[in-house]
């Protein structure tokens, strides 16, 4: 059929691998906006954020340049040859768009102090009902990556009564954005409640290695640092802090419980 065109398809698969670095300069630009503000380490690790955005482009990255692969014919009226590329680009983008506001609203928002450990806090998980409540000098849901937060104590017992009742239904307090204080509120609590880093050492002897590098990279001795576990969705890390100022210095991938 296509006998007198020999360049019929080297002419489809230029367009098709043109359209595919297009596709991967877009999923650059996307990733960078993904992994460097939404999802920065350990998000992209702890909540999901680097198999959702893969899942999420991969798909669209393969689909449009096949879909051009199929369809593109030069010998085409180019008015016709330009409307199905536009619509094409147009599909892709709109299916990317869809992508990343799942990736978006499954965000991480916050990294709260919760009585005894830190809880990664994602924007989905947060009652919109209640982010009204949010103390003015919070913001509820920042859109320039996680922030470090802790939480004020409950007022009285019907306070009490209600964190218990909640976190029964599931929504634990740190998702409560009536309860939300800046992070400098929380730091006698955090010193408190935090454990030396040598004490992990001995407890996971098989992972000191580990936790020596994770020490090195704070630039700290591992004398001068101490621990809390970090809950985040299906998975539990180790946070790693200054043992003077509680300033949150560095992650590690271990279950400390």
């Amino acid at each position: 059929m296509f006998s007198g065109k020999p360049s019929f398809w080297q002419d489809r698969v230029k367009a098709g691998i043109i359209h595919l670095g297009l596709s991967l300069a877009v999923a650059a630009l996307a990733a960078l906006l993904v992994f460097g503000i939404w999802y920065p380490y350990p998000y992209r690790e702890i909540s999901g954020g680097r198999e959702l955005f893969l899942l999420v482009v991969a798909v669209d990255v393969v689909l449009g340049p096949l879909v051009t692969l199929a369809i593109f014919n030069r010998w085409k009226v180019w008015t016709v040859l330009r409307r199905d590329l536009a619509v094409v680009a147009l599909l892709q983008l709109s299916a990317l768009a869809y992508g990343l506001w799942t990736v978006y609203v499954a965000r991480p928002v916050h990294l709260v102090f919760e009585v005894d450990r830190f809880r990664a806090v994602h924007a989905i998980e947060v009652p919109l009902e209640l982010i009204g409540k949010t103390s003015p000098n919070v913001n509820a849901m920042p859109i320039t990556g996680p922030s470090l937060l802790s939480l004020r104590s409950p007022k009285d017992e019907k306070e009490k009564s209600d964190v218990l009742m909640a976190e029964l239904e599931g929504l634990p307090m740190a998702a409560r954005p009536e309860f939300w204080q800046p992070y400098p509120a929380g730091i006698p609590g955090v010193l408190k409640a935090a454990r030396p880093l040598a004490g992990l050492k001995d407890r996971f002897a098989a992972r000191a290695a580990d936790i020596d590098r994770a020490a090195a990279a704070t630039g700290r001795p591992v004398q001068a640092l101490t621990y809390l576990p970090l809950v985040s969705r299906s998975l539990t890390w180790t946070v790693l802090l200054d043992a003077q100022t509680a300033d949150v210095v560095g992650y590690l991938a271990l279950d400390p419980f």
